[in-house]
């Protein structure tokens, strides 16, 4: 089996200060069912998809550099084992680059061959490849809807 984490990166053309604001606006790219804060140690967050429910706390948060979110809680309504992400991190790094930065994040504990990798997978590369990159250059927003992940 596989072990590699879930890993997504992508330029954007805009300063460290407005890609991390904006990741930490949760609810304009992931889903509007948010509650919390996302952005300061110890934060507490969730977000919800239908019946589907992930619960995070901020356990690392470098402003404009880095943020690392653990998964507390989770029920994924879809799987037979509805906590797989529970004790899962996502880890967000933010590196300056000439005109741009580059976000990378990787999603700790998801790898090929647990049973949400395929549709938590193909759930992040469209926040990641679209909604995301979108908010932080300053496209309109889009809400993406059905995704799992």
């Amino acid at each position: 089996m596989d072990n590699k984490d879930y890993r997504r990166s992508f330029t954007a053309n805009v300063t460290a200060k407005k890609a991390f604001d904006n990741i930490v606006n949760v609810a304009g790219w992931w889903t509007s069912s948010f509650k919390g804060s996302a952005k300061n140690v110890n934060d507490v967050f969730g977000v919800t998809f239908g019946e589907t429910k992930v619960d995070f706390k901020v356990i690392e948060a470098v402003p404009y550099k880095r943020l690392v979110w653990l998964v507390t809680d989770c029920y994924l309504d879809w799987l037979k084992n509805k906590t797989e992400w529970t004790g899962t991190k996502l880890v967000w790094d933010i590196l300056e680059e000439k005109n741009s930065v580059r976000i990378d994040m990787t999603h700790l504990g998801l790898v090929p061959g647990i049973e949400c990798y395929k549709d938590c997978e193909a759930g992040w590369n469209q926040y990641l490849g679209e909604s995301l990159p979108k908010l932080i250059s300053g496209d309109e927003e889009v809400v993406f809807e059905g995704s799992r992940g």
